[in-house]
């Protein structure tokens, strides 16, 4: 199991223990997932701890937003894929709108863009799904907290994360998850979307829907305008 690492800002320091100094008395959590499956998991694990009380659920980006201002809650738990495809468009707009809410990712994806697209929008945390209960809600009394908290596998290279090396170029389309890139990558390379469903092993309706997040996000029409952008960055050689 993941073990959990944590941070008051700017420095992370490595451990166990998660402070939880000035944690309100009752922590209040609205739970944001697209899976009921995953929202009653983490909901029974909850109720079982004191000082701790779910008021609230949500699984699409319009319930999110509603349930967050109506409830007030002390911790947004929300996976990145509500938020629509793991770009946190919500996560900064929930920042604004409630910043009194501190956010917890709780996401299954373990994928670098993603980690730092949330953390640059302003959430507090970033934990997998395969934590364990104690550090879910030890993860949750952290953020009520004011801590800053990642796991540890997330931990081993936050610092290369927030600051890549000098010779290494920022990724010209931060907007994109990884695997938006992997797949932009291979639309610049010339490959069909029947070819790069056979590499990465998926239908081709689900590349299919990548590739109109790409267009939506790169703001581009077709295919051909998404090629020349991407070749004109460097993509796809």
């Amino acid at each position: 199991m993941t073990q959990v690492e944590h941070a008051a800002l700017p420095t992370l320091r490595r451990g166990h223990d998660i402070a939880v100094l000035h944690r309100p008395a009752t922590v209040t959590v609205v739970l944001a997932d697209t899976q009921p499956a995953i929202r009653h998991g983490v909901r029974s694990v909850l109720e079982r701890v004191d000082g701790v009380s779910v008021v609230g659920e949500a699984s699409t980006s319009s319930e999110v937003l509603a349930e967050t201002m109506r409830c007030q809650p002390d911790v947004l738990v929300i996976d990145v894929d509500t938020v629509g495809a793991g770009n946190c468009l919500l996560v900064e707009q929930i920042t604004r709108a409630c910043p009194e809410t501190g956010i917890l990712v709780f996401s299954a994806l373990d994928c670098d863009a993603t980690v730092l697209a949330a953390i640059r929008a302003g959430a507090r945390g970033y934990l997998l799904k395969n934590a364990d209960p104690d550090q879910i809600v030890r993860g949750i009394q952290a953020v009520a907290a004011g801590e800053f908290l990642i796991g540890k596998t997330i931990a081993a290279r936050f610092g290369t994360l927030m600051h890549p090396p000098a010779d290494q170029p920022p990724y010209p389309f931060p907007q994109l998850t990884g695997k938006e890139r992997e797949v932009l990558d291979r639309i610049a390379a010339g490959r069909s979307n029947v070819a790069i469903a056979r590499e990465f092993a998926l239908a081709s309706k689900t590349i299919s829907n990548r590739v109109s997040s790409i267009f939506a996000k790169l703001g581009v029409a077709d295919r051909a305008q998404a090629i020349v952008l991407a070749r004109d960055a460097g993509l796809g050689r």
